[in-house]
Protein backbone atom coordinates (compact mmCIF):
# COMPACT_ATOMS: atom_id res chain seq x y z
CA UNK A 1 0.00 0.00 0.00
CA UNK A 2 1.11 3.33 -0.64
CA UNK A 3 1.16 6.33 1.50
CA UNK A 4 -2.28 8.34 1.35
CA UNK A 5 -0.40 11.66 2.36
CA UNK A 6 2.26 13.80 0.46
CA UNK A 7 3.25 14.44 3.70
CA UNK A 8 4.14 11.08 4.93
CA UNK A 9 7.59 10.53 6.02
CA UNK A 10 8.95 13.90 6.02
CA UNK A 11 10.95 15.39 8.74
CA UNK A 12 9.62 17.27 11.50
CA UNK A 13 11.79 20.25 12.42
CA UNK A 14 11.74 22.53 15.23
CA UNK A 15 12.69 26.83 15.19
CA UNK A 16 12.99 28.98 18.61
CA UNK A 17 10.62 32.28 18.12
CA UNK A 18 9.76 34.78 20.39
CA UNK A 19 6.67 33.89 22.05
CA UNK A 20 5.62 37.93 23.04
CA UNK A 21 6.03 37.54 26.23
CA UNK A 22 9.70 38.31 26.70
CA UNK A 23 10.45 34.30 26.35
CA UNK A 24 10.69 32.07 23.40
CA UNK A 25 8.46 28.66 22.04
CA UNK A 26 9.28 25.95 19.92
CA UNK A 27 7.51 26.02 16.76
CA UNK A 28 7.23 22.15 15.05
CA UNK A 29 6.80 22.18 11.45
CA UNK A 30 7.57 19.79 8.46
CA UNK A 31 10.44 20.26 6.19
CA UNK A 32 10.07 21.11 2.70
CA UNK A 33 8.79 18.40 0.29
CA UNK A 34 10.53 17.53 -3.15
CA UNK A 35 8.40 15.65 -5.39
CA UNK A 36 9.61 12.56 -7.18
CA UNK A 37 11.44 12.49 -10.74
CA UNK A 38 8.19 12.37 -13.04
CA UNK A 39 10.82 10.83 -15.17
CA UNK A 40 11.75 7.86 -13.01
CA UNK A 41 8.24 7.16 -12.89
CA UNK A 42 6.50 4.32 -14.06
CA UNK A 43 3.30 5.14 -15.41
CA UNK A 44 0.39 2.77 -14.41
CA UNK A 45 -1.96 4.18 -16.72
CA UNK A 46 -2.32 7.11 -19.37
CA UNK A 47 -5.44 8.91 -19.39
CA UNK A 48 -7.26 11.02 -21.21
CA UNK A 49 -8.62 14.50 -19.63
CA UNK A 50 -12.44 14.56 -20.63
CA UNK A 51 -14.82 17.90 -19.96
CA UNK A 52 -16.18 16.56 -16.61
CA UNK A 53 -13.38 15.19 -14.78
CA UNK A 54 -12.07 15.56 -11.74
CA UNK A 55 -8.82 14.88 -10.08
CA UNK A 56 -9.85 13.26 -7.64
CA UNK A 57 -12.06 10.90 -9.18
CA UNK A 58 -9.12 10.20 -11.87
CA UNK A 59 -7.12 8.95 -8.82
CA UNK A 60 -9.91 6.82 -7.44
CA UNK A 61 -10.66 5.10 -10.94
CA UNK A 62 -6.52 4.16 -11.61
CA UNK A 63 -5.21 4.35 -7.91
CA UNK A 64 -8.09 3.25 -5.42
CA UNK A 65 -7.81 6.18 -3.41
CA UNK A 66 -9.38 9.97 -4.21
CA UNK A 67 -6.71 10.86 -1.76
CA UNK A 68 -4.04 9.93 -3.71
CA UNK A 69 -4.79 13.01 -6.88
CA UNK A 70 -1.11 14.61 -5.75
CA UNK A 71 0.77 11.43 -7.20
CA UNK A 72 -0.62 12.10 -10.47
CA UNK A 73 0.77 15.95 -10.06
CA UNK A 74 3.70 14.78 -9.15
CA UNK A 75 3.75 12.81 -12.07
CA UNK A 76 2.31 15.37 -14.90
CA UNK A 77 4.75 17.94 -12.96
CA UNK A 78 1.34 20.44 -11.85
CA UNK A 79 1.69 22.68 -8.86
CA UNK A 80 -2.40 23.13 -9.07
CA UNK A 81 -4.32 20.04 -9.30
CA UNK A 82 -7.20 21.95 -11.19
CA UNK A 83 -4.55 22.90 -13.99
CA UNK A 84 -4.61 19.29 -14.92
CA UNK A 85 -8.40 18.92 -15.10
CA UNK A 86 -9.66 22.37 -16.69
CA UNK A 87 -11.36 23.23 -19.85
CA UNK A 88 -8.20 24.37 -21.05
CA UNK A 89 -6.47 20.54 -20.43
CA UNK A 90 -9.44 18.65 -22.48
CA UNK A 91 -7.89 16.48 -24.54
CA UNK A 92 -4.55 16.23 -23.15
CA UNK A 93 -3.34 12.97 -21.50
CA UNK A 94 -2.21 12.74 -17.81
CA UNK A 95 0.07 10.21 -16.58
CA UNK A 96 -0.85 7.89 -13.99
CA UNK A 97 1.81 6.91 -11.85
CA UNK A 98 2.40 3.23 -10.20
CA UNK A 99 1.65 3.05 -6.57
CA UNK A 100 5.13 3.11 -5.11
CA UNK A 101 7.21 4.96 -7.68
Amino acid sequence: MFSRSRYDGLPVAVVVVPDGDGGEREVAYLRTRTPGDPDAMTPAAWHRVGQHDRLDLVAATYLGDVGAFWRICDANRALDPDDLVARSAEGSVLIVPAPGT
